[in-house]
């Protein structure tokens, strides 16, 4: 049988949150979905998510549509439902503790304080998922929960934009040559 793999982006659903930091998980996914002409269609699991072909692979694009820290549930029911294994799991997410702009993927870890992470290997019981970690940066001041739910400057929009597509990119290249391809072209 041929493996199938989830590709989750996270977020937080509703035009409120829409472009935020916390947010970049949901657009990449998007572009990735736009891509690929992937319709982010089907509402089940707490998501919307669609299925289709990525880099010659079965794949689920999946965007959970319970707030960030809730986001397991989704990604289990998905998980479970396709018959998807933890290590066919590939997570797009926003990473403050690196400087926007960077990526870096990643195999299994700690959750580093981030809430959607935490759920999903609190919900998957395993944390031997794999990560797209895309920088969001860090504030100077002030409160981190308010900065990554702001919205991305003016200024920042090129930055973000090519970030987004090279998190296409890596995620296309994990898919055809494995993690360590990836990591190798993208770090």
């Amino acid at each position: 049988m041929m493996s199938r793999y989830l590709i989750v982006g996270l977020g937080n659903p509703g035009a409120k949150y829409a472009r935020t930091r916390h947010n970049i998980g949901f657009m990449a996914l998007e572009r990735l979905a736009d891509r690929y002409a992937i319709g982010l269609s089907t509402q089940k699991f707490d998501g919307i998510y669609g299925m289709g072909r990525v880099a010659d692979q079965d794949v689920v694009l999946l965007e959970p549509q319970t707030y960030m820290n809730r986001s397991g549930g989704s990604v289990l029911g998905v998980a479970r439902f396709y018959k998807v294994s933890p290590e066919n799991i590939l997570v797009l997410h926003d990473e403050i503790d690196l400087d926007l702009g960077k990526l870096r993927l990643k195999d299994g870890g700690g959750h580093g304080g981030h809430n959607g992470l935490r759920d999903i290997a609190s919900r998957m019981s395993t944390r031997d998922f794999k990560r797209v970690r895309l920088g969001i940066g860090r504030p100077e001041h002030g409160d981190v929960s308010d900065f990554v739910l702001g919205r991305f400057t003016g200024a920042e929009a090129p930055d973000v934009d090519d970030l987004i597509e090279r998190a296409c990119d890596a995620t296309e290249l994990f898919l055809a040559e494995g993690l360590q391809a990836a990591q190798n072209r993208f770090h």
